[in-house]
């Protein structure tokens, strides 16, 4: 009798230790739906898990392209320290959420992420950090990354990096075009001058060849399997500076001497990554590089000037899907020095991610070049409609679920996403 009993405790036991090893927490969901307290932190945290070299899962389309991590105390840790929500799953819901996304019906998948990208931004030391969206929301979310500029380029640092990121910077040698509104400011000035010394000191004759060779660097970075991303000024400039690589766009307050009259009939389309057939706007009193920019068609109130993520199909165009994850596929439109695109002048091959379909213009666009990819975004701050120069910087702390600036994270993780083609 009292050997039957033993048995009994010692089976109730057993039955005990399975029932709380099987609702043990073996996962810890971030979800980055409308319910996450803070989206960016939630990047910047999975920055954080890469580079202490724990393997994540994205889940794409899943409540809002949630994060998914092995159930580790510190990684528990620092989401509280970081004020990002989360919850903890046992296996049983893991393998639940894991057969939704695998249904052939629903338009998710699962991205397994596994080394942090090695970041750099091109950026002047003169720059201050909210002169950039990117670095800005970089510092926010606590992501790391290297300054490098022309020097460095030119010396051929580029190949250390995985992932880079150009400053709103004029490509074109013609200083943002800020010639008629700021040509008596200081910080104008000193811009100049600091330019002109550079390119005499690395070998250049002028400041709009030293920024060819800049940007043949870095389109030979992501042929080579590079990640680019970039905003506002830093998409058309480096264009058209691609396809003016045989003429002189410059008038002469730039380079010191004339434009070339025949400029226009001498562009090489062939050589850029997203534009083509474009016209130059050659006065250099105009604020604007040429017709691919959609600024003056924001003629719209404030509150209508919106754009659309596309959706795709997750289980095939997944790297599309990864760089529009977002909680809206509604966003708040931002003006800049380029705003948006026109897209009867984007080539064909390029895949659109957003649009504003009132204006027919291309927000946010995407392709490959070589080994590598690129992602070109209009518009210089998500969160400051018309951002003037001098104006005060954005506060990320009242943003921190902003969906622009999660578009600019999205691109932070892609790399380190195993390899993805799409497929056809």
């Amino acid at each position: 009798m009292l050997r039957s009993i033993n048995f009994k405790k010692t089976l109730h036991t057993l039955v005990a230790i399975f029932i709380v090893q099987w609702t043990f927490a073996s996962s810890i969901l971030v979800p980055m739906d409308n319910r996450q307290t803070n989206h960016l932190k939630a990047y910047g945290l999975s920055y954080w898990v890469l580079e202490n070299d724990v393997t994540m899962e994205w889940l794409l389309n899943y409540r809002g392209g949630s994060f998914l991590f092995p159930h580790l105390k510190t990684i528990e840790e620092e989401l509280i320290i970081r004020g990002v929500s989360y919850e903890i799953l046992a296996d049983g819901q893991v393998n639940s959420i894991r057969n939704e996304i695998a249904n052939p019906e629903t338009n998710m998948e699962i991205v397994q992420l596994e080394k942090a990208p090695k970041i750099a931004v091109y950026t002047p030391n003169s720059a201050l950090p909210w002169d950039d969206a990117v670095t800005m929301v970089l510092e926010y979310a606590e992501i790391p990354y290297d300054k490098i500029y022309d020097s460095a380029i030119v010396m051929g640092v580029l190949p250390k990096y995985d992932w880079l990121h150009l400053h709103h910077e004029d490509f074109t040698g013609q200083y943002g075009k800020f010639y008629a509104a700021f040509r008596g400011a200081s910080w104008y000035i000193q811009q100049v001058e600091d330019a002109e010394r550079d390119a005499k000191m690395l070998g250049f004759q002028k400041v709009s060849q030293l920024k060819l060779a800049v940007a043949n660097s870095i389109k030979n970075f992501v042929m080579g399997g590079g990640f680019l991303f970039t905003m506002c000024s830093g998409t058309d400039s480096f264009d058209i500076a691609l396809a003016a690589h045989k003429t002189d766009i410059c008038e002469s307050m730039f380079d010191g001497d004339r434009r070339d009259p025949g400029c226009q009939d001498k562009l090489d389309f062939g050589n850029t990554f997203a534009f083509k057939d474009f016209s130059l706007f050659q006065d250099p009193m105009q604020y604007e590089y040429s017709n691919i920019d959609g600024t003056d068609l924001h003629r719209i109130p404030e509150g209508q000037d919106k754009f659309t993520l596309f959706e795709f199909s997750a289980k095939w165009d997944v790297v599309p899907t990864m760089l529009t994850q977002c909680h809206t596929d509604v966003i708040n439109g931002f003006m800049g020095q380029t705003t948006d695109f026109r897209r009867d002048l984007i080539k064909p091959n390029i895949l659109i991610l957003g649009e504003s379909k009132a204006l027919n213009t291309a927000r946010y666009i995407h392709g490959e070049m070589g080994q590598g990819t690129w992602t070109f975004y209009g518009g210089h701050d998500p969160e400051d409609y018309q951002h003037r120069v001098g104006d005060p910087p954005t506060d990320l702390n009242l943003h921190p679920n902003s969906p622009g600036y999660r578009l600019i994270l999205n691109n932070i993780l892609f790399p380190a996403a195993k390899k993805q083609k799409r497929k056809t």
